[in-house]
Order: structure tokens, then sequence, then C-alpha cells
């Protein structure tokens, strides 16, 4: 097994990594009858694209002799109504001044391994996914 999330009330889950025994919460959104103080069950989803993007990509940086320390993704989620779903997710990327200076080809490299990550490989295709590599363009 992978993980064990125990419901706690409230809308409230307890997520616990069986390997580690780390645990997040997660707690219904406002707009869904929760108190939106931790991440949504849908946040977590929009964010795992995120996460796995950025693994891959260090993964991918580190068999080229660098690292990705301090890159960030903002991610932005959209839900559509009838059924409730994500229907999109914005990520936004951020770059540190040194890791704005490698070659094209060390750019298409990182990109082309962060589209393809796991988690891309899974998301629905009716989840619109626009990524804005930024500094990148």
């Amino acid at each position: 097994m992978t993980s064990s999330v125990t419901y706690n009330e409230a809308l409230r889950t307890t997520c616990t990594h069986l390997r580690s025994g780390s645990a997040i919460e997660t707690d219904a959104p406002v707009d869904n009858n929760g108190k939106g103080e931790r991440f949504s069950p849908t946040d977590l989803l929009a964010t795992s694209i995120a996460t796995c993007m950025l693994t891959v990509m260090g993964i991918k940086a580190r068999s080229m002799h660098f690292d990705l320390n301090d890159m960030k993704i903002d991610v932005l989620k959209t839900m559509a109504a009838d059924p409730r779903r994500v229907s999109r997710v914005d990520l936004t990327f951020h770059f540190p001044e040194a890791l704005k200076k490698v070659d094209e080809k060390t750019k298409i490299i990182l990109k082309n391994t962060a589209t393809h990550c796991p988690v891309m490989m899974s998301i629905n295709p009716a989840i619109e996914v626009v990524i804005d590599w930024n500094d990148w363009a």
C-alpha cells in the first residue's frame, strides 16, 4: 500500500504516507461546504502536476550535473460544474537567475521532461493544462 486516508470529521481527512509516516490534511473548499483551511482534494490534484514536473526535471537536471534550486511553479485550479470537476490547471514557471542562462537545448530537454511527467500522462484529457514558461519562452 501507498497511503492510508482517515476521515476525521467536518469534511477533513488525514493522509498518511505509509513508508515515511509523513502526513497531510485535506479540507473541503469553502465553495463546497468546507472551511478551506487545508488543501482540498482537487487542490492536491492540480498541485500534483507541478510537484511531478519539478521532480522529474530535478532528476534530469541532476543527470546533467546541475540543480533546479529555487525553481517555482504557481498553480491555479479552475473548477467546472455539472459535473463538479477540475476543468483547467494553469501552471506558471518562475526561474532563478542561474537557470535563466541555460542553453536552448537544455531548456527543450527540461520542458519535454516536465510535460511528459507521470502525473501529466495520467491527467484526463478533459482537463486543460496551460503552461506558462514565463522567463523561458
